[in-house]
């Protein structure tokens, strides 16, 4: 009977922690304080090419707070002057063709050569956090170690075509730190080509060997964009077919305007995996930049993309204005009705919200 009374009894829980540790009180998360920003002392810290504080402006810039945005333009603005000397270059290319390897490689042997390299990756953003998808520094783990590279993964934030609407104002940036090259690399979708080549020097498209196939389903307007195509991959028994595929692009691109003035789009094959080919695509770019100095072109398109980011970023405030208008906003929702209900048409609608 003893023997069931024992077997039945509870024991007294234990209060301590499992490893006899006393548990040690939460750590509350505290919000970094962005109230009092030093606009002079990040703007210095940019200027001593500083990782940290050049992480720290772009973040600045990218903010949605008006305080911020404020701020960043302000930071901009003093940068100003330390800015446009460095060689812009546009990256795109198919799915599966390396882009990221091929930017590892590449930026490894520039800064090897003594330059200072900024890798804008511009990636999808995330339907659920608004942030990076893809995550190039995971994909680029020796460019991200080296202390003469930046990358800088920037969501898309929905903007169309997959261009970040700040990646114009973070090149600046960049520049001001001290980066001499610039590498702006694509989504790789839809206009995001034509929105990167308008805001660089020299536009590269990476493709994959055996072109026949590819050349049938690759829009001729992305062609017309690209200043150098490279045949990626080019390595093991792919060298042969490398080969065919240079040979058949060299054809190809002579039925079609090139894409800057005072140069012929050329193609070249190259392996990130060998490296075989990297300095030929190297020497190519050099030859690229002074071919369009000398011609006066280089300075020409400069102003026009700047022109052109003008005339965008009035679109875009003319839009945020208008979108933040309380009375706007509710306007367009009853137009909205009335129009699904046939009550009006799309452009009676129109004329009726900007009256």
């Amino acid at each position: 009977m003893s023997h069931e009374k024992n077997s039945r009894r509870v024991m007294e829980g234990v209060h301590e922690a499992h490893d006899g540790m006393k548990p040690l009180p939460r750590k509350k998360f505290k919000k970094p304080d962005t109230g009092n920003l030093d606009i002079e002392t990040i703007a210095q810290g940019v200027q001593s090419g500083s990782r940290l504080y050049l992480g720290k402006a772009i973040t600045l810039l990218e903010s949605s707070n008006p305080e911020h945005k404020q701020n960043g333009q302000e930071l901009l603005n003093q940068l100003l002057p330390f800015t446009g000397d460095s060689l812009r270059i546009g990256i795109t290319g198919v799915p599966g063709a390396g882009k990221s390897t091929f930017i590892e490689t590449f930026g490894e042997m520039l800064t090897s050569l003594g330059h200072r390299v900024a890798v804008l990756a511009i990636d999808p953003s995330s339907s659920l956090t608004g942030g990076s998808i893809l995550g190039d520094k995971t994909r680029m783990e020796e460019l991200a170690r080296n202390p003469n590279a930046f990358i800088r993964p920037s969501p898309t934030a929905g903007t169309l075509g997959g261009v970040h609407k700040k990646t114009r104002e973070t090149m600046l940036l960049c520049e001001a730190a001290g980066y001499d090259i610039i590498l702006v690399e694509t989504v790789g979708v839809g206009q995001s080509e034509t929105l990167v080549r308008g805001m660089v020097d020299m536009f590269l498209l990476l493709v994959l060997t055996g072109a026949g196939d590819e050349l049938q389903g690759m829009k001729k307007g992305i062609l017309e964009l690209a200043d150098a195509i490279v045949v990626h991959k080019a390595d093991g028994d792919n060298v042969r077919l490398a080969k065919r595929t240079v040979a058949e692009y060299k054809q190809m691109l002579h039925f079609l305007q090139p894409a800057t003035e005072s140069w012929t789009t050329r193609p070249i094959a190259a392996s990130s995996v060998e490296s075989t080919g990297i300095p030929g695509v190297w020497e190519m770019i050099q030859e690229f930049e002074m071919a369009v100095k000398n011609s006066g072109f280089w300075k020409r398109r400069r102003q026009e993309q700047t022109k052109d980011w003008f005339r965008s970023m009035i679109t875009d405030e003319l839009h945020s204005r208008f979108f933040n208008d309380v009375n706007r906003r509710q306007l367009v929702t009853v137009l909205e009705k009335q129009v699904l209900s046939d009550e009006l048409t799309v452009a009676q609608a129109i004329v009726r919200l900007f009256e």
